[in-house]
């Protein structure tokens, strides 16, 4: 990759602070320091998340901000500008919102519990003439600004949260890219040094081959035994940080690797693309992540990978190990705040390591290459691999059974969804209605797939194996009011609260009125819960009609009709 040309550079005053923007073709690069932005919450930082770490599927694109275990804590601009974006989802970011600002930079707030008010009768106005909980709106520039500091919303723990926090983000306005927030002064207290575990040894096929235990010599440096191979190797390693008032095992900020004193791979992660993502499988071990519950890191740059933050590398990190010759190796990682931990290892020129074994592919019926694809087609059921649905090429089975098909992935990273068909049912269309491609894993758990239902073939996308079948589901959705009854006074209630479930295919979609109007029920997923705001509307008469039509996934239909009682010249 070609360097970077420096084109010009901009000095300009803000807040009686100089900042200095060097700006370069085809990407912005903020050094430390040059923008400092505010804090979006007033308590001590402490993090449960680290900016690029893995998460399941994706690159971490921010921090995550601990709030004490509670939702409703004061969330603030980091700095003057306007809101370019606003979404409201039940799931990944639930409540989020885009700042642009000036200076060339875009801050993210999501898993908000609700808006500022301004924000929130704005959104909600919307909501109402769409008629939908879920929205996403666009906005210009100007239309709607926030001063530094000024109040953006109450942390919460909407969307794809697993516990209440603060997901904030970083961007570059222009790319989109996701920068690193501790590069924009986040006060965080860090002293802690990260921490090693194992080393694992790679072949030149990127087989994990050997596991090397470290000793712990001090605080900050480990070791091992006399390592003996040969050949092209490529090193793992298991690692994580920690920061001050904080517990979670967070990612890796920086990665050195340098062999008889010259570095042969390093990386820093001040930006990822969002692109980045799908690479994941090969940064990490996969097979061993899959039968070990082990993440190891990969310390060269993968086969067929494009991840960015690898693009400038000295080298793709394998090393050849010749006989006879010695080796000194030395591994360094640190966290933002300059705290490091070494390993340090020698290496003999000899073969005289064995597998470790954690997983083998055994003969399979079918090996598909990534350049081709491929039908598997048993009559009535089959799979359907497009190109570039794998990495590599992977040994798979696929096997009919009585009720569908068996299909297993040994240790295979999947790079895009495959299709799993099979014949319509024939007989009562109610039936058929309720009907749709189920998948079983190897726990036992069943999943309805998202059946595309054609009049010659069903059709479900997955990038996960497992025992498929059609499957119906008979039960209607649950519905049941939590803090109300029929015919109940409700006059000094604030809030409406309907419990809503389905254990098979899933809440599809819901709809509630009162005396016929369309009201906002607002739905948390994790907790099963539809929640009405009464100062929505006002109503003159005191006697009110509650409708609520819940249906599920393959279309089973409940509606709950109440009767219930509300004066609105009440003080709210």
């Amino acid at each position: 990759m070609k360097p970077l040309l420096l084109e010009f550079c901009i000095t300009i005053k803000s807040k009686g602070f100089f900042i200095v923007l060097l700006l370069l073709s085809g990407s912005r690069l903020y050094s430390q320091n040059e923008i400092q932005l505010g804090v979006p919450i007033e308590i001590p930082l402490a993090l449960s998340g680290n900016f690029a770490e893995l998460r399941g599927g994706h690159f971490h694109a921010g921090v995550d901000i601990k709030t004490k275990g509670r939702q409703g804590l004061k969330v603030n601009a980091v700095e003057k500008g306007s809101i370019r974006r606003i979404r409201v989802s039940t799931t990944g970011y639930g409540k989020s919102l885009y700042l642009e600002h000036n200076n060339g930079l875009t801050t993210v707030y999501a898993h908000l519990q609700k808006f500022a008010p301004k924000i929130e009768s704005f959104i909600k106005s919307i909501q109402y003439e769409k008629q939908t909980f879920e929205v996403q709106k666009f906005l210009r520039k100007g239309e709607l600004t926030m001063t530094q500091g000024e109040l953006i919303g109450y942390s919460g723990n909407t969307g794809g949260s697993f516990g209440p926090h603060l997901h904030f983000e970083v961007r570059d306005s222009d790319t989109q890219r996701p920068l690193n927030p501790l590069r924009m002064g986040l006060p965080v207290k860090d002293t802690q040094r990260p921490q090693l575990r194992q080393l694992y040894l790679f072949d030149e096929k990127e087989t994990l081959y050997h596991m090397v235990p470290l000793q712990k010599m001090s605080d900050s440096v480990y070791r091992t035994d006399l390592i003996q191979t040969q050949g092209k190797i490529g090193f793992g390693l298991g690692m994580f940080d920690r920061q001050d008032f904080s517990y979670n095992r967070n990612g890796i900020y920086k990665v050195e690797l340098i062999l008889n004193g010259r570095t042969v791979y390093s990386y820093q992660l001040d930006q990822i693309d969002f692109k980045d993502q799908k690479f994941i499988p090969l940064f990490i071990d996969y097979p061993l992540l899959k039968t070990n519950k082990r993440r190891i890191y990969k310390l060269f740059t993968p086969k067929h990978s494009e991840l960015s933050f690898l693009s400038d590398v000295p080298s793709d990190g394998v090393v050849t190990i010749q006989e006879g010759k010695s080796y000194q190796l030395k591994i360094v990682i640190a966290d933002f705040q300059g705290n490091r931990s070494y390993l340090e290892t020698y290496i003999d020129g000899k073969q005289s390591l064995h597998s470790i074994g954690p997983y083998k592919v055994d003969a399979s019926t079918h090996s598909l290459l990534p350049e081709r694809d491929y039908l598997i087609d048993f009559g009535k059921k089959g799979v359907y691999f497009s190109k570039e649905s794998f990495f590599n090429p992977a040994a798979i089975r696929c096997e009919p059974s009585p009720s569908g098909l068996d299909l297993e992935l040994p240790l295979v990273p999947v790079r895009k969804d495959f299709e799993v068909f099979f014949t319509p049912p024939s007989g009562d269309s109610l039936k058929i209605a309720q009907t749709a491609i189920i998948r079983t894993n190897e726990k036992g758990e069943i999943s309805f797939l998202n059946t595309q239902k054609n009049k010659e073939r069903w059709e479900a996308k997955t990038k996960e194996g497992g025992r498929f079948h059609l499957g119906r589901d008979r039960i209607d959705p649950l519905v049941e009011p939590v803090n109300f009854k029929e015919g109940q006074w409700l006059s000094r209630f604030r809030y409406l609260k309907i419990r809503i479930d389905d254990s098979d295919s899933g809440i599809q979609s819901y709809r509630g009125t009162l005396n016929g109007h369309w009201i906002l029920f607002e739905y948390e997923p994790k907790l099963k819960l539809l929640t009405y705001d009464f100062s929505d509307k006002t109503f003159e008469a005191a006697e009110h009609k509650l409708e609520l039509e819940v249906k599920d996934g393959v279309g089973n239909r409940t509606l709950y009709q109440a009767t219930i009682y509300r004066k609105y010249n009440l003080v709210e």
